[in-house]
């Protein structure tokens, strides 16, 4: 048995309880988690903006180490450091097969298998196939893979969703060049890696966007040289202090329409709006149609940091070991389980970074 963060239904409070793991099966790994990170997308499964099976252990980034290894797997053993990964990619699907990994067809279907028992016997579900809030999980072989060499086991958590998310948006979605002026509207977890990547992407100016003025200092530390506070005229604002022309990129980290709007007003005509928040069907983004011809700009989402988690960590973490990448500047906030909870209040209103669970 062991302790883990439970939703026992949509909409309903997480529940910190006792779960019954099974050891691991053929191509199967049990983990002792070190560390796991309080992601936006936890609370987005919590209150049904993404659905997958309930109920179920949530959490989807983490790292920790190997305690056992079922048939078949070899590409990790018991001791080793190892980042979950919970969008593993099939390899044969026509995304796999395009190079587009991550929008993998099957990378979720292991969050509809029977991951653990509760201790009425209840059946519980993987949240994002990994249930990493939790001290220990069982997932698939391919949902993990080995924490790079000098990146200490509980920041490497960060890397299993944040960071990979906010790299991937600057240097594969946007396409961030040396010299462009970059805009990111949120300063969470995500934002912060953002800022961060944009910063090592060699971008001009770097301007950091969101509703709570004590975040400045979070953003400004993470590479950050302009801090708009939002309002009515965030946009006008941004343009202000982009030669009036308007940011080359702008990337949205908060998933609400008002902000979707906001990014893409906020870039210069031709410029690029990146997505990455995960917003609901409620929130309706509206365009007419000369303003798409007039400007010029292109609209894209973006999963993941449409990044590939087996090519980007090596990278990821030689910006580590050189010092251009903070994992633990993310971190404003160190937890136990049951503080997660509170976390999630947190996040609704907007405070702080990423809050880290840390076992």
């Amino acid at each position: 048995m062991v302790r883990a963060a439970v939703l026992p239904s949509v909409g309903a409070p997480l529940e910190i309880t006792e779960i019954s793991l099974p050891e691991p099966g053929p191509g199967q790994v049990r983990v002792r988690l070190a560390a796991a990170g309080v992601c936006h997308s936890d609370l987005s499964l919590s209150d049904g903006t993404m659905r997958l099976p309930v109920p179920a252990v949530l959490g989807h980034e983490g790292a920790g180490t190997v305690l056992a290894v079922g048939e078949g797997v070899t590409h990790v053993a018991p001791g080793d450091g190892v980042v979950l990964n919970w969008a593993p990619s099939c390899g044969t699907c026509h995304a796999c097969s395009i190079g587009e990994v991550w929008l993998c067809a099957d990378a979720l279907t292991g969050a509809g298998r029977v991951h653990a028992l509760a201790a009425d016997g209840t059946e519980l579900h993987p949240g994002l196939n990994v249930g990493a809030f939790a001290q220990e999980t069982v997932v698939a072989a391919n949902c993990v893979l080995p924490v790079p060499d000098g990146v200490p086991l509980t920041d490497a958590a960060l890397l299993g969703c944040a960071v990979l998310t906010g790299y991937g948006a600057v240097h594969h979605s946007a396409r961030v060049r040396e010299g462009e002026s970059v805009v990111v509207f949120g300063v969470g977890g995500v934002g912060l890696a953002t800022l961060q990547s944009a910063r090592i992407a060699g971008a001009g100016s770097i301007i950091a966007v969101d509703v709570s003025p004590e975040k400045e200092e979070l953003a400004r530390g993470a590479g950050a040289t302009e801090y708009v506070v939002a309002s009515d005229t965030t946009a006008r604002e941004i343009r202000g202090l982009t030669g009036k022309r308007g940011a080359d990129v702008a990337i949205e980290c908060v998933g609400r329409a008002s902000t979707i709007r906001a990014a893409w007003d906020s870039t210069r005509r031709g410029g690029r709006t990146t997505v990455v928040g995960i917003g609901g069907k409620d929130q309706q983004v509206t365009f007419h149609a000369l303003e798409l011809f007039h400007w010029g700009r292109t609209l894209s989402g973006c999963v993941f940091g449409n990044s590939d988690p087996a090519a980007d960590l090596p990278v990821l973490a030689e910006h580590i070991r050189a010092g251009r990448l903070d994992l633990s500047a993310l971190v404003t906030e160190q937890i136990a389980l049951d503080g997660i909870p509170a976390a999630f209040d947190n996040m609704l209103a907007g405070k702080g970074g990423r809050a880290l669970v840390v076992f």
